[in-house]
């Protein structure tokens, strides 16, 4: 049976939220979360747009919000949904064609910025983002605004945000006598203290799989120091990266369940969800999954805390998980701009977060509104992550699923007990040419 998104499940809770919330929503003139210049409505009566969106609580809290933005401005929005995958390949069939479809389309950054921009069909935001002083641009944060700049060119607006965050239980901690590690060294100690296989409980969970390990690597190369690329070149064997790749290794190795190969994130927050590990780290967006139902024995024990500090401090990742891109050739620019202007301003932001949607707005985490629906302690740790974080999870390439194998693989080497000095040096290597081949004309 094919594995769904995690986003797949937080859908199913919001889809509920929706229908009632939206049946309340006020039809007039004085809905805020509009664009607002006067006679707006008028100088898109009758026009229309097309819009692809993928499959996340940001898409369908922006779907069943449309008709309010419609009745308002008079422009008829034509919005399609695909399944991520679904929606890579429709985008690159229409922009291989050079079509002007869709005007408007969803994309993940760090997957797809660059290899949109190296095939030239994203259209740059600078000029609509710098001549509109009511949308707020200073509001998104700094690493989420990275994560969706191009070669000094906006080339998304950001839609939502995620950062690596770490899971663990309360209970565990306080029968040991532990405190919450704020180090990478004092993790290591608490999992070696809570390890207890024959009891039920693994000291550490994360994500093993080769190609879906990399984004959670991630932050422990950043906290030790390394990157997976410096000055444009490949570093994924200098002595921080392997510091950082060791760390993750250890972790899994001595601390986790047997058949790590296997894990993706659904294994990794299924098995801390069902109490049998004492720390997980993942997406900061997957929390409602990792806490469990809500006749979950594990529900009220779960704790959030910043990414542990290495040598180089604490560097989580804090990336825009989805944005909202026009397509270059759209000959209804313009309009195009006032639909990505209205899901992403402060209102909708604030609405759709309310719904679940972790927005990238500094704005909708300090306000009681935004906060609502998340725990305190998650909302502190967010914040926190959004201040220090790194707004970038994987190699920054075109070919962003062949480097994340090379990369992962090394941690699978270590697994396996290969020297892992000499896994990295061979993938940074064979890396470095895939680095070398997409810059050759």
């Amino acid at each position: 049976m094919r594995k769904l998104s995690f986003r797949v499940y937080l859908t199913i809770a919001i889809l509920s939220l929706l229908a009632a919330w939206t049946a309340g929503c006020r039809g007039d003139g004085g809905q805020p979360g509009f664009p607002g210049s006067d006679g707006l409505g008028e100088s898109l009566l009758g026009r229309s747009i097309t819009v692809y969106m993928g499959n996340s609580p940001a898409a369908d809290a922006i779907r069943a919000l449309l008709p309010e933005f419609e009745a308002k401005t008079g422009l008829k929005v034509d919005l399609t949904s695909f399944t991520n995958e679904q929606l890579s390949q429709r985008l690159s069939v229409q922009f291989a064609a050079g079509s002007a479809n869709p005007d408007v389309f969803m994309l993940r950054p760090l997957e797809e910025l660059r290899s949109f921009g190296v095939s030239g069909t994203l259209e740059p935001l600078n000029r609509f983002v710098n001549g509109d002083a009511g949308y707020d641009f200073a509001d998104f944060s700094q690493v989420a605004i990275e994560s969706v700049t191009l070669d000094g060119s906006i080339a998304a607006m950001p839609l939502s945000t995620e950062q690596q965050i770490l899971y663990y239980r309360k209970d565990l901690l306080e029968e040991a006598g532990l405190s919450v590690p704020r180090t990478l060294d004092e993790l290591e100690a608490a999992a070696r203290a809570l390890h207890d296989p024959a009891g039920g409980v693994y000291g550490f969970v994360a994500r093993g799989q080769r190609n879906a390990l990399v984004t959670q690597l991630s932050s422990f190369l950043y906290s030790e120091g390394g990157d997976f690329q410096q000055n444009g070149m490949a570093a994924i064997n200098t002595p921080e990266a392997v510091r950082g790749i060791g760390r993750y290794v250890t972790m899994l190795k001595r601390y986790g369940p047997s058949g790590v190969f296997n894990m993706g994130w659904q294994q990794a927050a299924g098995l801390f969800s069902q109490g049998k590990a004492a720390f997980y780290t993942d997406a900061s967006a997957i929390y409602s999954i990792a806490i469990g139902s809500e006749q979950s024995s594990i529900k009220d024990k779960v704790g959030f805390a910043t990414f542990p500090a290495g040598q180089a401090g604490a560097r989580p990742y804090s990336i825009t998980a989805w944005g909202l891109g026009m397509n270059v050739a759209s000959d209804r620019k313009e309009a195009a701009w006032q639909f990505i202007r209205w899901a992403t301003s402060k209102d909708i932001v604030m609405k759709t977060q309310q719904l679940g949607n972790p927005g990238a707005r500094q704005s909708v985490w300090s306000d009681p509104h935004g906060m609502s629906g998340f725990p305190e302690s998650y909302i502190a740790v967010v914040t926190e992550s959004m201040r220090i974080g790194v707004g970038h999870d994987r190699p920054k390439v075109v070919d962003v699923g062949a480097a994340r194998d090379l990369i992962g693989d090394i941690v699978v080497q270590g697994l396996l007990d290969e020297d892992i000095q000499a896994a990295a040096d061979k993938a940074n290597r064979d890396f470095q040419a895939l680095i070398d081949k997409e810059r050759s004309p």
